[in-house]
């Protein structure tokens, strides 16, 4: 290999010191004008009065000592970051001898050797020797016995030559003769020059194919190039010959040699030009290594970084967060991890201490990924990229004194007294459990993919965490809740405006919108799409309505049942990241049908306070008397108490997030609200029965239909005997179809978080679900009707393999506002009796009084209720 040699006396114009920079080795004649800060690795000699720990420690990699100092004041350091450097004592300028036999001492003390030899010694020990002159020269014996001398991950000790007692220096032919020894050869910088400064030097370019013997094995003379990023990832393979290295060095930029086009300036056209960082030639010397800074849209012609596909590890990482700095959605995670530098340093201090309690490998190396996620979002933030940590770490590594180690003070928590054990205390459960163990979002690149276990594998403790839905701290939502509703009942429609304005970012002067309303043009397919779905659920709920009922119970005694609607109703419809007319359809027409005499639609409004065209229009098809422009808790506070604008209503239904249902529980448990509730919510959720008849495809698209509502929401799939390719054809659709989503980011953290249970029946899997009580329940088999009468709790089913669960949601006539959460074992889903009240009646004739007055009135004596029996006894004074 070519290394240049710079002394402070020297001045090198920009261009050549930066070419200079891009090879791997500098050596610099005093070492306090050393560049220890950049990329080479910078050798320096050093005198007697160095402080060698010192210079080593500030990250000069090697120092360089005569062979003849005392070497007592080195001979504490690591070997490898030492450099012997011989001069010849013989008097004949010719024989290299001397010097080569003491440099073989050497290189048993130090990582390299340097030899001064005059052009006749080089010669002389670049001639081969021994018989017929067919033996190893001198020099290519020393390079041999040193290769032999491996010190540690630096590789073989280096032998290198320097040419002295010369005024001609060095020429082509003496760096090709050192060159093929496999030795390096140290040139003085101001021999060198590069583009059109070469007048009177050697360009650096055909200086180093001679220094290192480079080769080629190709007809036309051309070498591999190797083409790498910063971290060292493989981009692509391009050729390179003198005239491409040449222009390459001279301008710091990749140009390469195209066998069709000839000298190729990478990205002249395209843009996806190259920083030059560094070129190396490999260890048989017949190829290169372009080491470069890509620009974008990267190196394949094909628009992509590498023509190997996607990097992967901390690389990729490095590049996704990159991209997310700039590209992140307003609102998304990663935008606020980039915003807020507390939560950001939150999370890092998070994981850092999970990673630290973390024993099984497995949890481990899961916890360390989260940590260097943090920390490279940390690093982006701050402009520092992959390659600058990657450059800290190798400064460090130079270091050769090393701090105690110690912890800072408070890092270390105090110890804690032992606690005497309680007994029947409650088991703990370790932090990895099967309901949290590595869950993480996936990764932009990462594939997208359920959790696997083995319904034979688990034991029963694990099968019931497997029930449990994601914990909610109920206490915090409640206590941030209640400020909220409080707020509402104090102040009205004023602090409904105040907070939509904070949570919604609308600026609006009132808050409800009375009918009729005003209703926008939709597009005509959207049009009918919503007369449809409103046709279709109408038409199922409108076949809910009971008929009244009478029976009589004994002669004369007649009992009746009769249903009157709820008055005054509420109906809260999502917004936040989805629009929902849907919600609003499924929501008002029960209510409709019911007759509701006042039907209050709830919905976040608009940036701008206008209500989504959609849900207005179908707000007018069910009859709505007023819509309320607010979301979330302060919506419901509003619905449940009143205000000066918003009508009170007697019962709210409709789903929302987790301060919707908060909310909801406060208000229905407030006697001063007097207001009932449809059921507790919690985020959606999907169960899918699957077995070798099912489409994966189709069972792919069941799971990511509920999986793209929210970063909570539940996918789960129970897998009935299925092999490992039809169980890898699930997971591969799975991924494809994820990626594709608008909502990928979305899916992303709701997927990891669903599982898939394989079981090895129908009746395994029907037992998990009853158990588990879905929302949505889909049996994709081809009998799949056969095992409806066996479903005990679920929300509503899906029957078969083509009954996806979109179609309930929005227009097969059932209703998808449905329990949650594992509430299907005692709830419904809203229905057309949700909004019913049902009445009984009773009325007796005179017979019929006499005919059961001595049963009421001996029961209210055994209850020792006069009055009761009193008032028949009364009666039957008169018959």
């Amino acid at each position: 290999m070519l290394v240049p040699k710079i002394s402070p006396s020297q001045t090198l114009g920009p261009a050549l010191r930066r070419a200079l920079g891009l090879l791997p080795t500098v050596l610099y004649t005093d070492a306090s004008e050393a560049n220890v800060d950049g990329e080479p690795a910078a050798w320096a000699q050093v005198s007697a009065s160095d402080d060698v720990q010192a210079l080593l420690n500030s990250g000069l990699a090697v120092a360089v000592v005569g062979a003849d100092d005392d070497l007592a004041r080195v001979g504490e350091f690591d070997r490898a970051r030492l450099a012997l450097r011989y001069a010849s004592a013989s008097e004949d300028v010719s024989d290299p001898s001397a010097i080569t036999r003491a440099a073989k001492v050497g290189i048993n003390h130090a990582g390299a050797v340097i030899l001064d030899l005059t052009a006749q010694q080089i010669t002389a020990a670049t001639d081969s020797a021994g018989v017929e002159a067919q033996g190893p020269s001198p020099l290519a014996a020393l390079v041999r016995a040193a290769e032999r001398q491996v010190v540690g991950a630096n590789g073989p000790v280096r032998v290198l030559v320097e040419l002295s007692g010369s005024a001609e220096g060095w020429t082509l032919g003496l760096l090709s003769r050192v060159g093929l020894t496999g030795a390096s050869a140290v040139v003085d910088a101001g021999m060198l020059g590069v583009g059109d400064d070469c007048a009177g030097r050697l360009e650096l370019g055909a200086a180093l194919v001679a220094a290192c013997g480079l080769s080629s094995d190709r007809t036309d003379g051309l070498v591999t190039t190797v083409v790498v990023d910063e971290q060292r990832t493989c981009l692509g393979v391009a050729y390179s010959n003198g005239a491409s290295l040449a222009a390459a060095l001279a301008s710091g930029d990749g140009v390469y040699w195209s066998r069709k086009r000839g000298l190729w300036h990478k990205g002249l056209t395209s843009g996806a030009t190259q920083a030059l960082v560094g070129v190396s030639v490999d260890c048989d010397a017949d190829a290169l290594c372009f080491r470069v800074r890509q620009h974008s849209p990267g190196f394949c012609h094909r628009q992509t970084s590498s023509c190997f596909g996607p990097a992967a590890g901390l690389a990729r990482l490095a590049q996704t967060v990159a991209d997310r700095r700039v590209n992140a959605p307003e609102g998304s995670y990663t935008r606020r991890l980039f915003d807020d530098a507390a939560l950001l340093r939150a999370k890092i201090v998070e994981e850092a201490g999970e990673l630290a309690d973390a024993a099984d490998p497995a949890d481990v190396a899961f916890e360390a990924a989260d940590l260097l996620y943090f920390a490279m979002v940390k690093c982006a933030a701050h402009g520092v990229s992959l390659a600058d940590i990657e450059r800290s770490l190798d400064r460090k590594h130079l270091k050769v004194v090393r701090r105690p180690g110690d912890a800072k003070p408070g890092a270390i928590p105090a110890p804690v007294a032992p606690v005497a054990p309680v007994a029947a205390a409650i088991p703990e459960v370790s932090r990895t459990s099967i309901q949290n163990a590595g869950i993480r979002a996936a990764l932009p690149g990462e594939k997208i993919a359920l959790r696997v276990y083995s319904a034979d594998e688990l034991s029963e403790s694990e099968r019931d965490a497997l029930l449990q839905r994601p914990l909610v701290d109920s206490q915090e939502i409640m206590r941030r809740v209640r400020p909220i509703v409080d707020a509402v009942r104090a102040r009205g429609d004023a602090a409904v405006l105040e907070l939509t304005a904070k949570f919604d970012g609308a600026q609006m002067d009132s808050v409800v919108v009375r009918a009729p309303f005003n209703v926008p043009e939709l597009p005509d397919a959207v049009r009918a799409a919503i007369d449809q779905a409103y046709a279709n659920v109408r038409c199922f709920h409108a076949a809910q309505l009971p008929a009244d009922s009478a029976v009589e119970t004994m002669p004369g005694v007649t009992c009746r049942r009769f249903s009157r609607a709820i008055e005054r109703v509420g109906l809260y419809v999502p917004g936040g990241t989805a629009v929902l007319p849907s919600s609003a359809l499924m929501l008002g027409v029960p209510a409709q049908v019911a007759g509701c005499r006042e039907i209050v639609l709830a919905t976040p409004p608009r940036p701008d306070g206008s209500i989504v065209p959609e849900v207005l229009y179908v707000a007018h098809k069910v009859g709505a008397t007023a819509i309320v422009k607010a979301g979330g808790a302060q919506a419901i506070a509003a619905m449940a108490y009143g205000t000066e604008s918003v009508p009170k209503v007697d019962k709210i239904c409709g789903p929302g997030n987790q301060y919707v249902t908060a909310a909801k529980m406060l208000a229905q448990n407030d006697s001063d609200a007097m207001v009932a509730i449809d059921m507790p919510a919690g985020p959606s959720e999907i169960l899918v029965v699957a077995d070798a008849t099912s489409n994966p495809a189709y069972v792919a698209s069941d799971l990511l239909s509920q999986a793209e509502h929210g970063p909570d929401s539940q996918a789960v799939l129970l897998a009935v005997g299925l092999s490992a390719a039809q169980m890898a054809a699930i997971e591969r659709e799975i991924d494809t179809q994820a990626a594709r989503l608008p909502r990928v980011d979305i899916v992303r953290q709701s997927v990891p978080k669903g599982f898939c249970l394989c079981v090895p029946s129908m009746a395994d899997a029907l037992a998990f679900s009853n158990a588990y009580a879905p929302e949505h329940l889909i049996l994709q088999t081809d009998s799949a009707s056969d095992y409806v009468k066996d479903i005990v709790n679920a929300g509503s089913v899906f029957v078969g393999h083509y009954s996806p669960e979109s179609c309930g949601d929005y227009a097969s006539g059932t209703n998808h506002t449905l329990p949650t959460y594992g509430y299907s074992k005692m709830y419904s889903g809203v229905n057309t009796a949700t909004f019913l009240k049902h009445i009984t009646s009773q009325e007796l004739t005179r017979d019929g009084l006499a005919n059961i007055a001595q049963t009421v009135m001996t029961l209210a004596e055994v209850e020792e209720l006069e009055a009761h029996r009193n008032a028949v006894a009364i009666r039957l004074k008169d018959l």
